[in-house]
């Protein structure tokens, strides 16, 4: 479904990603785990067209997307959730909802929304408030909300359990999965490598720029290496 082919992302003079390759097949969760800084969330502007790779090809679905427009890259069937939630914060839950799915005919937009709803019963809740106003869980469910509002193939996100507390987090792997389930193509990008790779299929472990390893999710999560490096033991 997508495959990055020796992308080099450049910052003016400085080399962010170097060489990196790498693949997901349709109906995989595929996690790209590292320290901060090593270029993760680099790696999904470009493949969402955000930035454009000085070399290399980011193929999606069998179409080279380089230089590609972002919205047109939606309309395709990819989507990104960025890290940061990012949410329109003085639009209500719903507005915020409506804006994900502007790629959509106006004709699919109320199914979408109660697609949504049904997945994230807080958001139908709070359908009327003001998105500024929301707990940062909330805020992390609207956000994934008006990503899969789009309808994607491949959902991408950044991130989504930073800052929050555990039990969220367990909720939103668990809704992951469940999107996963229901037929979604995912791409992780997530710093808690524990919780990425029990649930993925694959994951490739990013140092300064490079991809370093990869492997099943379970090669990784018991390699010592990794463990020592990411899991924290």
């Amino acid at each position: 479904m997508l495959k990055v082919s020796d992308i080099n992302v450049y910052y003016g003079s400085i080399h962010a990603i170097k060489n990196v390759s790498f693949a997901v097949d349709q109906g995989e969760i595929v996690t790209l785990i590292g320290a901060n800084g090593a270029g993760k969330s680099t790696i999904l502007q470009t493949v969402s067209g955000l930035l454009k790779p000085r070399s290399g090809s980011v193929e999606f679905l069998g179409h080279n997307i380089v230089g590609v427009a972002p919205h047109k890259i939606v309309a395709q069937g990819l989507a990104q959730c960025p890290e940061g939630r990012r949410i329109f914060l003085q639009m209500t839950v719903e507005e915020n909802l409506e804006m994900g799915g502007y790629s959509r005919p106006g004709s699919e937009i109320a199914d979408s929304l109660a697609d949504v709803f049904d997945r994230f019963p807080r958001l139908k809740e709070r359908r009327r408030q003001v998105g500024g106003t929301l707990s940062g869980g909330e805020q992390q469910m609207l956000a994934m909300g008006r990503a899969i509002m789009s309808k994607p193939d491949l959902l991408m996100l950044d991130e989504p359990s930073m800052g929050l507390a555990p039990i969220l987090v367990e909720q939103i792997f668990t809704i992951i999965k469940e999107l996963n389930q229901a037929g979604t193509t995912i791409l992780l990008v997530e710093q808690n490598a524990q919780m990425a790779l029990s649930i993925a299929n694959r994951g490739y472990v990013l140092e300064t720029g490079r991809i370093a390893t990869s492997a099943s999710a379970m090669d990784l999560l018991h390699d010592d290496a990794v463990r020592k490096a990411y899991l924290g033991g």
